[in-house]
């Protein structure tokens, strides 16, 4: 069973330490794929190389059960052709569940789009998808390069 967690790194006053203070609320996405669930999917390892949180759901059904689980996810990234629902039943059903979460449909280049998405991509670029994501939360995507940034320093400082 996948967690998504909300992290928040502190360094209480007077504690040792190298006089770093992190405070960080990571992002966490719903990625409902149609990998099937013996495999990885490819989405979810990008985002997560991203240092974003992520839950995977492989069909329409399970995704619609780990939403209403965890329905204070800051994002769902889903796959246009999902086996079991079309597309703009699956968007109906998120939003019976989840109506203000942003829904991010990826699908085949020419080919229509969703209806009821609030955005679109029509390539599988992972970078296009990161920046998204990125332009979702952008305070805490700084807060999360920030840290990153402290970390290769201070590794680069030992």
């Amino acid at each position: 069973m996948e967690v998504c967690l909300r992290i928040s790194l502190r360094r209480e006053p007077g504690a040792p330490g190298s006089g770093i203070h992190l405070r960080m609320n990571r992002p966490c996405y719903l990625v409902i794929d149609r990998e099937f669930s013996g495999s990885i999917s490819t989405r979810k390892l990008v985002i997560e190389t991203a240092k974003f949180n992520v839950l995977t759901a492989y069909s329409a059904d399970e995704g619609i059960a780990t939403l209403r689980r965890f329905p204070r996810v800051d994002g769902i990234v889903m796959d246009a052709e999902m086996q079991g629902m079309s597309c703009v039943e699956m968007i109906r059903a998120i939003r019976q569940v989840a109506p203000s979460v942003a829904v991010i449909v990826i699908h085949r280049p020419l080919s229509e789009g969703c209806e009821g998405a609030d955005y679109q991509l029509d390539t599988f670029d992972p970078r296009r998808l990161l920046t998204l994501l990125a332009e979702l939360r952008p305070k805490e995507t700084e807060a999360m390069e920030k840290q990153n940034e402290a970390l290769k320093q201070r590794e680069m400082d030992r």
